[in-house]
């Protein structure tokens, strides 16, 4: 069983930069905060030297949009981990409306550690893998 860290929460207002011609926020922008709270959790969770010792990079997105956020809205970005495999980290994401907690956004996002010296996808320690991963029901 793992010994992952629990779900992370982040609290954001809507601003005007985030509004697209439609009066609504962009695509764009929840991709931007789906990365944008991956990366907190990480600072939050991991240790000093696993931060230093590797980065992380995207390589695929699935996002769904379910309801609009529109100017000044408040919003819960809420994310946790899934499943890895080899370099593959799955991390989970919800975007939700403060107020009543209804999901706006859901998106699957997976991740490949890199060495920062090198650029290159890099093995994660026991540590790591156990603490941002899950291990799948058999």
């Amino acid at each position: 069983m793992s010994t992952a860290v629990a779900p992370f929460e982040m609290s954001i207002r809507v601003d005007a930069a985030d509004i697209d011609g439609l009066g609504h926020v962009n695509n764009i922008v929840y991709l931007r905060w789906v990365q944008d709270v991956a990366t907190a959790h990480w600072f939050e969770a991991a240790l000093p030297e696993d931060q230093a010792g590797l980065i992380w990079m995207v390589v695929r997105h699935e996002i769904d949009y379910q309801l609009p956020a529109v100017l000044d809205d408040e919003l819960i970005l809420r994310t946790w981990i899934g499943a890895a495999s080899g370099l593959r980290f799955d991390r989970h994401t919800e975007i939700l409306k403060a107020a009543d907690r209804k999901v706006l956004a859901k998106a699957r996002t997976v991740w490949v550690p890199i060495d920062p010296a090198s650029g290159r996808p890099k093995r994660v320690s026991e540590r790591v893998r156990t603490m941002f991963s899950v291990v799948a029901a058999q």
